[in-house]
């Protein structure tokens, strides 16, 4: 059975018949919310295709009219440039850190400026964008120990604002991430920590004063 919910003129009942018939379903109630053609239906029934995102570059714009031009750069996912002449190179970098969905991050000690030298790149593609995938970025025992970070930019609502791990992060923030104290050398792989538990650091500093004679 074949219900339609919506207008879809690029597919009929029959074909969607017929696309069962070659996959030997021959029992199944189909439901239509969208306008789709029979790829992306033959799509459906197989359930293993992921599309990627795809741009279209046309270079050599020096070499025709400013008509033609025109008309290749207003169709959808396409762009236009000249390598000779260098034109139009900056929209093309704008639309490939679309495209990709980048993000840079910087990071930030405590106490001192972030280093806006080496951005960590973040993207939905792979991992996502949140503060959780730049402490993997980093090392992984960043998350095991998090305790908050601390975010400056588009992304939080003051600066700066504590944020937990889930917490979605924008092009060019700057962040700085707090672990918890150290309770045991198991988290404490470098053993740089002497501290013990509940010990604050103006307690591990008078510990480690010489007595006086």
């Amino acid at each position: 059975m074949v219900n339609f919910m919506c207008n879809a003129p690029s597919i009929t009942a029959k074909d969607i018949y017929d696309v069962c018939h070659e996959y030997k379903i021959h029992n199944a109630d189909v439901l239509v919310r969208e306008d789709l053609s029979v790829d992306d239906f033959c799509d459906v029934i197989e359930g293993n295709r992921h599309y990627v995102k795809c741009l279209y570059v046309y270079n050599k714009i020096d070499n025709t009219s400013i008509e033609e031009v025109q008309r290749i750069a207003t169709q959808p996912h396409c762009t236009v440039l000249s390598t000779y002449m260098k034109l139009n190179y900056e929209h093309f970098i704008e639309q490939i850190w679309e495209y990709l969905e980048l993000v840079r991050v910087y990071t930030k000690k405590r106490g001192q400026p972030p280093d806006l030298s080496d951005p960590l790149v973040l993207t939905n593609g792979r991992h996502g964008t949140s503060v959780e995938s730049a402490c993997l970025q980093l090392h992984k025992s960043l998350v095991d120990n998090h305790d908050y970070t601390s975010v400056w930019g588009r992304s939080a609502k003051h600066s700066p604002q504590r944020c937990g791990l889930t917490h979605m992060l924008a092009d060019e923030d700057v962040v700085q991430i707090m672990v918890k104290r150290v309770q045991s050398k198991e988290f404490d792989p470098f053993n740089k920590s002497t501290a013990l538990v509940g010990q604050s650091r103006q307690q591990v500093k008078k510990a480690k004063k010489p007595l006086k004679s």
